[in-house]
């Protein structure tokens, strides 16, 4: 958004060879000036003045030449006159040459603008080409732009408006990013409502939308421009402008292609719809010369913990997850006629989040918590903080309590299969897991009712579960829920209504080391397997699983962009150990995601192997090591 002189084409032309130098200089492979850029949007009835329309061509020559020697894309606006008629056009041009022309398509005529005064829509002219600065070059509403690294299409401020904008036929064509030349005016309310249509319209197209509308200078007769700049990802703003500014802006930021094209394949609706496409004529491509590389350097941020709900909407993201999860349970209790719901309480967090979700069905159902039955199961590496945190849990909640020891099961087993019960290998941890399993079920068949799963998404991406043991339930609450939210909901039910005992219960549960408790404690009492020591750090692994399934991005990108998110945090050595650690045991454990019980979706990553995920159990992880490597 430059600084604009209305008429004053020469000094627009300055101004915007000025930005596209220091955009270079940055890196920026493309960028995009407001509508009518190099004569000043507000000009009205000064558009049918001879001189104007010659300034605004010498003032693009103007451009071109200065620019000629740099690799850059630009686009400008300006008013383009053809055989009679004047078209509100953007030019595209690099390296010294206009590589195409697009005229507005919808031409505003009511309130305050009557563009149709003085332009000529695109839709009303024949010609496929045009003569400008001394080129004869390609136009039309249709033409795509073909760059090494993407394609892109043009589309000009009311065009956006339209019931079926322009930019979603270029986008069914093969546009993966649409840059709109602008001029908004300001209102009230009209901002909101302009990003919520840019976003809206992003995600739609699968793309990124580039949106530039111009700012201080222009005429303040009737109307006045605040300036807009907006990028967007996929429905996803990634970089903004500050409005009102009465200086000159560069906004910038990167486009994931890579992300767009990968959603495009898996979004079926979208390949349907351009089967059914219908157009009048088909696209034009135009190549971009090639555009050196420069080192990347991201000016865009990723967030560390992409399932945590964030900003004002936090609390409506909580009670949202867990009405999905009430909804759910709620729906197989009734359906099943059962008369209890049976929940493994550890005094860890899922089960705890579990326990949660059980109440709020109960409550909402209107049955008697009483129906909920809680069994706590010491074992062998079971520590007096956790049973304490379990019970003190259950009594608040006022669910029924039940405890069964499973030490003397256990060493029955021992010795019934012939095992050391000194030997803390994986049969001496997997044989708790199992009975505690069968304690459980057997109870809920005691009880005429169901077992309630507590695993949660992290450790089914990881296999961090015993085959038949915690693996199994009857309805799995936490199954599409990953551990950094687990962690997160536990932390905001705690915190919102909570008495104060229990509230001082359920933080010291979110404090308490992640342990499955199979091995004894040490010589104080306190928990000797830590599950973030075996396999590493949750919130690292939730950051490779999210970029992982919802993106399909390769491990070489993951650790890039875990680079940038968890700087000053991790090191790239320890993030690319347990980025390793991750693709392995996502590989290697797929046999126990194969026969999950039944449980609800609650974001947009699961691993159903009915629904979300389906994979061979004996998939190789070569290559995906490889790449890492």
């Amino acid at each position: 958004m430059p600084s604009v002189k209305v008429g004053d084409c020469r000094y627009n032309a300055n101004q915007i060879e000025k930005e596209i130098i220091i955009a270079d200089g940055k890196g920026v492979q493309v960028i995009v000036f407001p509508e009518l850029s190099i004569t000043g949007y507000t000009c009205a009835d000064l558009f049918a003045q001879q001189l104007l329309l010659e300034e605004a061509e010498m003032g693009l020559m103007q451009v071109l030449n200065s620019t000629r020697q740099l690799d850059i894309i630009s686009i400008v606006g300006l008013p383009v006159p053809l055989n009679g008629s004047l078209l509100n056009a953007a030019a595209v041009i690099q390296k010294g040459k206009i590589l195409g022309v697009v005229p507005k398509t919808y031409l505003p005529n009511y309130k305050e603008f009557y563009e149709k005064r003085w332009f000529t829509s695109a839709g009303d002219i024949g010609e496929k080409s045009v003569r400008l600065c001394g080129q004869v070059v390609p136009l039309g509403g249709n033409l795509l732009f073909e760059t090494s690294d993407t394609v892109f299409g043009i589309e000009l401020c009311e065009d956006l408006w339209a019931p079926v904008p322009p930019s979603s036929f270029l986008a069914l064509q093969g546009a993966e990013i649409i840059f709109n030349l602008s001029a908004d005016d300001e209102g009230i309310g009209k901002h909101d409502y302009l990003r919520s249509l840019i976003g809206q319209q992003s995600a739609r197209c699968i793309a990124g939308y580039v949106f530039c509308s111009c700012g201080f200078g222009e005429s303040t007769t009737d109307v006045v421009f605040a300036g807009n700049g907006l990028i967007y990802e996929n429905g996803t703003l990634l970089a903004d402008c500050k409005r009102f500014s009465l200086e000159e802006q560069v906004v910038i930021s990167e486009i994931d292609v890579e992300r767009l094209r990968t959603e495009r394949r898996v979004n079926t609706t979208f390949a349907s719809c351009r089967a059914h496409l219908a157009l009048a004529e088909p696209v034009q491509r135009i190549a971009t010369e090639y555009v050196n590389g420069k080192d990347l350097t991201l000016t865009r941020t990723f967030d560390p913990h992409p399932f945590m709900p964030q900003g004002a909407r936090a609390d409506e993201r909580c009670e949202e997850i867990f009405s999905i999860q009430v909804s759910g349970l709620a729906q197989r209790l009734v359906h099943t006629h059962a008369k209890s719901a049976v929940v493994g309480i550890s005094g860890g967090l899922d089960s705890t989040l579990a326990l949660l979700v059980c109440v709020k069905t109960y409550d909402k159902l209107g049955w008697n918590r009483k129906g909920i039955i809680g069994v706590t199961m010491p074992g062998f590496g079971t520590t007096d903080r956790t049973h304490q945190n379990a019970v003190d849990l259950m009594n608040a909640l006022g669910v029924t309590v039940r405890e069964v020891s499973i030490r003397k099961a256990c060493l029955q087993h021992f010795e019934d299969i012939g095992h050391n019960p000194d030997t803390h290998d994986v049969v001496y941890e997997n044989s708790q897991a199992r009975e505690r399993t069968q304690v459980l079920m057997d109870i809920a068949n005691q009880t005429e009712g169901m077992v309630v799963g507590t695993g949660d998404l992290s450790e089914l991406a990881l296999g961090w579960a015993t085959y038949n043991g915690d693996h199994m339930s009857m309805y799995g609450v936490n199954a599409s829920v990953p551990k950094t939210l687990v962690r997160y909901l536990v932390t905001w039910v705690a915190e919102h209504g909570m008495d104060e005992d229990s509230r001082r219960t359920l933080l010291d549960i979110v404090d308490t080391p992640i342990s499955p408790e199979l091995i004894p404690a040490d010589e104080h009492g306190n928990i000797s397997q830590i599950t973030e020591d075996l396999v590493g750090p949750y919130e690292l692994h939730d950051f490779f699983l999210y970029y992982f399934l919802r993106f399909g991005f390769r491990p070489s990108k993951i650790l890039f962009l875990a680079g940038r998110a968890f700087k000053g945090a991790y090191d790239e050595e320890t993030l690319k150990k347990w980025l390793q650690t991750f693709c392995r045991r996502f590989f290697n454990q797929q046999f126990k995601r194969s026969c999950l019980p039944d449980g609800p979706k609650v974001g947009s990553i699961a691993l159903s192997p009915r629904g979300d995920w389906r994979m061979p159990s004996d998939a190789t992880v070569s290559r995906w090591l490889n790449d890492l490597e």
